[in-house]
């Protein structure tokens, strides 16, 4: 318990109210004291909990909690009462009073219900906090995102970063799943602490394990002195594993040791050492397949996907490119045609390719402002507006044909299918429910249909 939380006392009995600052100060809290309701008016402002009498000289405690209600709403209110039934407690509760205690009552009663009603003081500021980030138009931590999909995402940021829990990031490379990253730590308790990132492709797999969990001296030829590895630079703040699905079968063993007992050996030593590390993974792929093909351990995945967060593709969100065009542009204006132009645009490389786009179209361009003309976009994704059906097919026969053909290419295997198409295996399983395909809700399999 923070021992600057303070508790203000509404009670007329100058004796009563000494009683309940003496056992509030001795469970470590600040009491302040209010002999009726217009000194605690005062006083309400610097309280983290008000305990108030109902019965009070002048305004009574009723109406005062109608004003703390309205003046203070994030203020949390206990009510004391010991006249006639339960109704005058049930009536402050209705009246927005968060507990009520009946006279008399121990002190430890006193304390338990005050010690929860800051939780709720607690739970609320979050909760008013989380509404101020996404009332923000499109900016949190530095990334931009004012779609229903994003604000999804930094929705769930806000409430993992506060929390240890292991994060799985998922998706297609460039949809800033290291921003992410970097957000849930800069947002979390840790955000003073060491954030090591670690590219598990950049690493070639002889040298992964020395890398991640450190060497003693002599554990093998040039190993001259000892060296703490990535997770013990990390300690006591987050480590980044990003394109966790290329770890090799060796590595995943250690890592699922420090999931799970938060401790590691360094290469080379028998000595265990404790690491107070809080873990974010990445993945482009479908960890599931990597699970249905013995590439990936089981038990490894269900300890990193704890609090799963797919980022969707920036052509899943085209709502968010005009402000993130605004944000690469730097303030040089863009015409309307440009940026219907890069709107249509499939973007296979996510806002990683937007930027580049905008920069390379930023020093080709022909005047002072960015027109379509100036925009130089990769031909090998074309513009959605270039698509279109072969002639003389619907959209609903073209949709099944990708689907079969995604399947027949995967051998049947649902997870693939899905990844080729770009969808959800669940949304793939709406889809071959809607087109009649036996056995669509169960497990993949290598039928071909």
């Amino acid at each position: 318990m923070d021992s600057a939380q303070r508790v203000l006392i509404v009670e007329d009995e100058d004796k009563l109210r000494r009683v309940l600052h003496l056992q509030l100060a001795g469970a470590g809290y600040v009491a302040l004291e209010a002999a009726h309701a217009e000194a605690a008016r005062e006083l309400a402002a610097r309280a983290d909990v008000v305990l108030t009498d109902l019965r009070l000289p002048g305004v009574d405690g009723m109406a005062l909690l109608e004003t703390l209600s309205r003046e203070h709403p994030n203020l949390p209110v206990i009510v004391m009462t010991a006249y006639g039934t339960i109704e005058s407690a049930v009536a402050a509760m209705k009246a927005g009073a968060v507990d009520f205690l009946l006279k008399p009552f121990s002190g430890d009663h006193l304390l338990t219900v005050v010690e929860k009603a800051l939780s709720l003081r607690s739970l609320r500021d979050e909760n008013r906090r989380l509404r101020a980030e996404l009332g923000r138009e499109s900016d949190f931590e530095g990334l931009i995102g004012k779609s229903v999909a994003m604000r999804e995402v930094f929705s769930t940021v806000i409430r993992v970063a506060p929390t240890r829990a292991t994060v799985l990031l998922a998706g297609e490379s460039g949809v800033g799943k290291d921003r992410i990253a970097r957000a849930i730590h800069h947002q979390s308790p840790r955000r003073d602490r060491p954030f090591v990132k670690i590219n598990c492709t950049a690493l070639p797999e002889n040298l992964m394990e020395s890398e991640l969990f450190g060497y003693e001296k002599g554990a093998f030829t040039g190993a001259i002195t000892a060296k703490p590895g990535k997770f013990e630079q990390a300690d006591t703040g987050t480590v980044f594993l990003d394109e966790i699905g290329d770890v090799p079968p060796a590595v995943q063993v250690k890592l699922l040791r420090i999931l799970q007992d938060r401790e590691l050996e360094r290469l080379g030593s028998n000595r265990t050492r404790a690491v107070d590390v809080r873990v974010i993974a990445a993945t482009n792929v479908d960890l599931r397949v990597a699970l249905e093909n013995g590439n990936f351990r089981e038990d490894l995945y269900y300890r990193l996907n704890v609090v799963p967060i797919d980022i969707p593709p920036l052509r899943a969100r085209r709502a968010d490119i005009p402000a993130l065009v605004e944000k690469f542009a730097g303030g040089v204006p863009v015409t309307a045609a440009a940026m219907e132009k890069l709107i249509a645009h499939h973007w296979p490389g996510n806002v990683r390719e937007l930027e580049n786009a905008i920069e390379r179209s930023l020093i080709l361009r022909a005047g002072g402002e960015l027109d379509a003309a100036d925009v130089r976009l990769e031909s090998r994704s074309r513009p959605a507006s270039d698509a279109f059906l072969p002639e003389g097919v619907t959209l609903e026969e073209h949709e099944r044909a990708l689907i079969r053909e995604a399947l027949r290419r995967a051998g049947g295997n649902k997870s693939q299918a899905a990844r080729l198409l770009g969808l959800t295996r669940n949304a793939l399983r709406y889809r071959l429910t809607q087109m009649g395909v036996a056995d669509a809700n169960g497990d993949d399999d290598h039928s071909g249909k």
